[in-house]
């Protein structure tokens, strides 16, 4: 093997094409902490940036096989951590309303504090009732809602028109107020902040 400091970075992605953990590691040395300033520099969260870091040179090393000299390796890179931020705050954005949704709910309605159920709790029981759902109809109503896909877009991947979409997501909210509805509370409260 060649000595340590000879390797060029197109060396080392040749390597890697091949399933060196030894290319891996040294292209990890050099470039995960200018990943993780540049994740830091958006999430302002230590942790965040750490997974933000990890999640891309797993995602390297799946890939490794499919990698192009061509390409800037460093382009490569920060923009899988870019893309992987995005998705963040997407989610984030979500959990954010959906939470801000069900505190001014609860402003509004003033319920008693010892009524309000645990939202975890509710969590657990929202994702076993999707879990009941017809697997059609949980796959359609997981896009719409979990990861915010236009109707459109989900009519377009799953080869169905939009009105069986829409009449699929109706369904389901149908079954999830009902079910929710049997705890007047819980029933409110998530009926509130799965609509659109």
């Amino acid at each position: 093997m060649k000595n340590e400091q000879s390797y060029t970075e197109q060396e080392l992605i040749s390597l890697l094409r091949s399933g060196s953990q030894y290319a891996f590691e040294r292209l990890f040395e050099n470039y995960s902490q200018k990943l993780y300033r540049f994740s830091l520099s958006y999430l302002k969260s230590e942790t965040e940036a750490e997974e933000i870091v990890q999640d891309v040179f797993l995602k390297l090393w799946e890939n490794r096989d499919k990698l192009r000299n061509e390409t800037s390796f460093q382009s490569y890179l920060f923009t899988i951590a870019f893309n992987d931020i995005r998705k963040h705050f997407n989610k984030k954005a979500r959990d954010e309303r959906y939470r801000t949704e069900i505190l001014d709910f609860l402003s509004d309605e003033n319920p008693s504090v010892e009524t309000i159920p645990d939202f975890e709790t509710l969590v657990i029981k929202l994702e076993s009732l999707i879990d009941q759902m017809p697997d059609r109809r949980k796959e359609i109503f997981r896009k719409r809602k979990k990861e915010g896909k236009a109707v459109r877009d989900i009519a377009g991947e799953m080869e169905i028109s939009q009105k069986t979409v829409e009449n699929q997501i109706t369904e389901a909210m149908n079954y999830l107020k009902k079910e929710f509805g049997k705890d007047r509370i819980s029933g409110l409260l998530f009926f509130y902040v799965f609509m659109d």
